[in-house]
Protein backbone atom coordinates (compact mmCIF):
# COMPACT_ATOMS: atom_id res chain seq x y z
CA UNK A 1 0.00 0.00 0.00
CA UNK A 2 1.80 3.59 -1.07
CA UNK A 3 2.12 5.49 1.72
CA UNK A 4 -0.33 8.66 1.97
CA UNK A 5 0.34 11.90 0.78
CA UNK A 6 0.97 13.02 4.22
CA UNK A 7 3.95 14.61 6.59
CA UNK A 8 3.64 13.35 9.26
CA UNK A 9 5.73 13.75 12.86
CA UNK A 10 5.65 11.50 15.60
CA UNK A 11 7.54 11.19 18.96
CA UNK A 12 10.23 9.11 19.27
CA UNK A 13 9.55 5.60 21.04
CA UNK A 14 13.29 5.19 21.92
CA UNK A 15 13.56 7.64 24.97
CA UNK A 16 17.12 7.20 25.06
CA UNK A 17 17.97 8.97 21.96
CA UNK A 18 19.15 12.23 21.54
CA UNK A 19 16.54 12.59 18.37
CA UNK A 20 13.48 12.72 19.84
CA UNK A 21 11.31 13.41 16.86
CA UNK A 22 10.28 10.69 14.29
CA UNK A 23 9.93 12.56 10.82
CA UNK A 24 7.84 10.11 7.50
CA UNK A 25 8.28 11.78 4.40
CA UNK A 26 5.72 10.61 0.99
CA UNK A 27 9.00 10.01 -0.96
CA UNK A 28 8.73 6.73 -3.23
CA UNK A 29 6.36 3.37 -2.26
CA UNK A 30 7.06 3.08 1.64
CA UNK A 31 8.22 6.74 2.01
CA UNK A 32 11.48 7.45 4.23
CA UNK A 33 12.05 7.34 8.24
CA UNK A 34 13.60 10.52 9.52
CA UNK A 35 14.66 10.64 13.31
CA UNK A 36 14.95 14.50 13.75
CA UNK A 37 16.43 16.75 16.32
CA UNK A 38 12.96 18.68 16.43
CA UNK A 39 9.74 19.06 14.96
CA UNK A 40 11.02 21.47 12.60
CA UNK A 41 14.14 23.82 11.13
CA UNK A 42 12.51 27.03 13.10
CA UNK A 43 15.53 28.48 14.68
CA UNK A 44 18.45 26.93 13.03
CA UNK A 45 19.13 23.53 10.48
CA UNK A 46 17.90 20.76 12.48
CA UNK A 47 20.50 17.37 11.69
CA UNK A 48 18.52 14.39 11.25
CA UNK A 49 19.27 10.67 10.56
CA UNK A 50 17.98 7.71 8.97
CA UNK A 51 14.88 5.45 11.17
CA UNK A 52 15.20 1.73 10.77
CA UNK A 53 11.09 2.07 10.02
CA UNK A 54 8.06 3.23 11.00
CA UNK A 55 6.19 2.31 14.23
CA UNK A 56 3.49 0.19 14.22
CA UNK A 57 1.86 2.60 16.99
CA UNK A 58 3.33 5.91 16.89
CA UNK A 59 2.21 8.42 19.02
CA UNK A 60 1.63 11.09 16.20
CA UNK A 61 2.10 15.03 17.27
CA UNK A 62 1.55 16.52 13.55
CA UNK A 63 0.21 15.34 10.15
CA UNK A 64 0.19 17.58 7.08
CA UNK A 65 -1.19 17.18 3.42
CA UNK A 66 1.47 17.12 1.55
CA UNK A 67 1.27 19.73 -1.89
CA UNK A 68 5.15 18.42 -3.30
CA UNK A 69 7.59 16.27 -1.58
CA UNK A 70 10.49 15.81 -4.64
CA UNK A 71 14.11 14.46 -4.93
CA UNK A 72 15.92 16.58 -6.43
CA UNK A 73 19.83 15.00 -6.37
CA UNK A 74 21.16 14.76 -2.41
CA UNK A 75 18.30 16.75 -1.52
CA UNK A 76 14.23 16.52 -1.08
CA UNK A 77 12.48 19.71 -1.36
CA UNK A 78 9.32 19.26 0.83
CA UNK A 79 6.06 22.17 0.15
CA UNK A 80 3.21 21.25 3.05
CA UNK A 81 -0.53 21.87 2.40
CA UNK A 82 -0.77 25.43 5.24
CA UNK A 83 0.21 29.07 5.02
CA UNK A 84 3.04 29.28 7.61
CA UNK A 85 6.36 26.79 8.01
CA UNK A 86 5.33 25.24 4.81
CA UNK A 87 9.15 25.06 2.42
CA UNK A 88 11.63 22.90 3.81
CA UNK A 89 14.40 20.75 2.21
CA UNK A 90 16.36 17.95 3.50
CA UNK A 91 20.18 17.74 2.12
CA UNK A 92 21.83 14.19 2.05
CA UNK A 93 25.36 14.59 2.72
CA UNK A 94 28.72 12.98 3.54
CA UNK A 95 30.78 14.14 6.31
CA UNK A 96 34.04 13.30 7.23
CA UNK A 97 34.71 10.11 7.80
CA UNK A 98 32.18 9.17 5.21
CA UNK A 99 29.33 9.07 7.00
CA UNK A 100 26.18 10.64 6.06
CA UNK A 101 24.43 13.02 7.71
CA UNK A 102 21.06 14.88 6.86
CA UNK A 103 20.31 18.51 7.25
CA UNK A 104 16.67 19.63 8.05
CA UNK A 105 16.69 23.61 6.80
CA UNK A 106 13.68 26.08 5.59
CA UNK A 107 14.29 29.27 3.84
CA UNK A 108 14.42 31.10 7.10
CA UNK A 109 17.45 29.32 8.96
CA UNK A 110 19.21 29.24 5.48
CA UNK A 111 19.15 33.35 5.66
CA UNK A 112 20.17 33.13 9.21
CA UNK A 113 22.98 31.12 8.45
CA UNK A 114 24.24 33.71 5.42
CA UNK A 115 22.20 37.37 6.73
CA UNK A 116 24.48 39.37 4.23
CA UNK A 117 22.88 37.03 1.25
CA UNK A 118 19.38 37.69 -0.03
CA UNK A 119 16.68 35.08 1.29
CA UNK A 120 17.62 31.92 -1.51
CA UNK A 121 15.73 31.38 -4.72
CA UNK A 122 13.50 28.49 -5.84
CA UNK A 123 15.63 27.18 -7.85
CA UNK A 124 18.45 27.25 -5.23
CA UNK A 125 16.67 24.96 -3.06
CA UNK A 126 17.06 22.45 -5.92
CA UNK A 127 20.37 20.68 -4.10
CA UNK A 128 23.23 22.18 -2.63
CA UNK A 129 26.25 22.78 -4.95
CA UNK A 130 28.60 20.01 -5.04
CA UNK A 131 32.25 21.10 -4.79
CA UNK A 132 35.23 18.67 -4.66
CA UNK A 133 38.51 19.23 -2.99
CA UNK A 134 42.03 18.56 -3.30
CA UNK A 135 43.36 16.01 -0.97
CA UNK A 136 46.48 17.98 -0.44
CA UNK A 137 45.08 20.82 0.27
CA UNK A 138 45.48 20.95 4.64
CA UNK A 139 43.11 23.81 5.28
CA UNK A 140 40.14 23.57 2.98
CA UNK A 141 36.92 26.32 3.23
CA UNK A 142 34.27 24.21 4.91
CA UNK A 143 31.23 25.98 3.49
CA UNK A 144 29.54 24.85 6.70
CA UNK A 145 26.80 27.81 6.48
CA UNK A 146 26.55 26.97 2.84
CA UNK A 147 23.83 24.77 0.30
CA UNK A 148 27.00 23.17 -0.45
CA UNK A 149 28.23 19.35 -0.50
CA UNK A 150 32.11 18.66 -0.61
CA UNK A 151 34.70 15.85 -1.34
CA UNK A 152 38.08 15.32 -1.08
CA UNK A 153 39.32 13.80 -4.13
CA UNK A 154 42.92 14.30 -5.97
CA UNK A 155 42.61 17.21 -8.42
CA UNK A 156 44.56 17.86 -11.92
CA UNK A 157 44.69 21.59 -11.15
CA UNK A 158 42.96 23.66 -8.52
CA UNK A 159 42.49 23.55 -4.73
CA UNK A 160 38.53 23.36 -5.24
CA UNK A 161 36.61 22.10 -8.36
CA UNK A 162 32.77 22.60 -9.02
CA UNK A 163 31.71 19.35 -10.41
CA UNK A 164 28.79 18.25 -12.71
CA UNK A 165 27.39 14.77 -13.43
CA UNK A 166 30.11 12.87 -11.54
CA UNK A 167 33.04 14.84 -13.40
CA UNK A 168 35.46 18.04 -12.72
CA UNK A 169 33.82 20.69 -14.48
CA UNK A 170 36.07 24.08 -12.83
CA UNK A 171 38.46 24.87 -10.52
CA UNK A 172 39.43 27.74 -8.24
CA UNK A 173 43.12 28.11 -6.58
CA UNK A 174 46.59 28.21 -8.01
CA UNK A 175 47.45 24.38 -6.86
CA UNK A 176 49.07 22.43 -9.67
CA UNK A 177 50.33 19.12 -10.80
CA UNK A 178 53.84 18.75 -9.27
CA UNK A 179 56.76 19.72 -11.34
CA UNK A 180 59.40 17.46 -12.22
CA UNK A 181 61.89 20.88 -11.65
CA UNK A 182 60.53 21.26 -8.28
CA UNK A 183 58.69 24.28 -8.99
CA UNK A 184 56.66 25.47 -5.91
CA UNK A 185 52.98 26.47 -6.26
CA UNK A 186 51.89 29.91 -5.34
CA UNK A 187 50.03 29.84 -2.59
CA UNK A 188 45.84 29.94 -2.88
CA UNK A 189 44.19 33.31 -2.19
CA UNK A 190 42.63 33.72 0.77
CA UNK A 191 38.95 31.77 2.08
CA UNK A 192 36.00 32.88 0.34
CA UNK A 193 32.58 32.01 0.29
CA UNK A 194 30.83 30.05 -2.69
CA UNK A 195 29.77 33.39 -4.35
CA UNK A 196 33.87 34.93 -5.04
CA UNK A 197 34.13 31.31 -5.60
CA UNK A 198 32.26 30.92 -8.65
CA UNK A 199 33.65 34.10 -9.90
CA UNK A 200 37.34 32.69 -9.59
CA UNK A 201 36.29 29.23 -11.25
CA UNK A 202 38.04 28.28 -14.31
CA UNK A 203 37.64 25.72 -17.19
CA UNK A 204 38.96 22.30 -15.71
CA UNK A 205 41.93 20.94 -17.46
CA UNK A 206 40.78 18.09 -19.83
CA UNK A 207 42.05 14.46 -18.66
Amino acid sequence: MPVPRVFVVARNPDAGSSLPCLLRLPVGPDGIVLKARDSWPRTARVYCHEADAWPDDPEVLEAVDVRSCQRRGPAIDLVLDRSRENRSQFVFARIQGGRQAIFWQSARTARQARPNVGLPTRASLAGPLAILVDTHERYPWRFARQQATTERRPLAAGALAGEVDGAPVAAAGTRRRASPYGAIPRPCPPRRGPAPLVAALRPYPPS
